[in-house]
């Protein structure tokens, strides 16, 4: 069973950094599509960012040039650096990755951007 879990999120003043982690246990599954996912009070789910199979990167719009992922896998790892933060990123940050034909998710971590 892939078990997922985030860290690394708290309080934030707009223009700052936090870093999350994700780590990955997988049972031996190869996972790929490495995401992270966000979901604001009262608002849908939201992609943030993605690590393809291929190793390629892309971003949501709204985090484009402000938040970098990035994985280590001898240490079984997804990060988020968040940079620039508005209080607009305030939300629950969910990974998600996909092994054996399914998708798993960690129980999140809030990040809270206020002044």
């Amino acid at each position: 069973q892939v078990r997922l879990v985030e860290s690394g999120g708290g309080l934030a003043q707009p223009g700052g950094s936090l870093r999350l982690s994700c780590q990955i246990s997988a049972s031996g599954l190869l996972v790929y599509n490495l995401r992270w996912y966000r979901q604001a009070p009262g608002k849908e789910r939201e992609w943030v960012s993605e690590i393809q199979h291929d190793g390629s990167i892309i971003y949501g719009d709204a985090v484009k040039g402000r938040f970098t992922t990035s994985e280590d896998s001898a240490k079984a790892t997804l990060y988020l650096q968040m940079n620039m933060l508005k209080p607009e990123d305030t939300a629950v940050y969910y990974c998600n990755v996909y092994a054996n034909y399914k998708a798993y998710w960690g129980q999140g971590t809030q990040v809270t951007v206020s002044s």
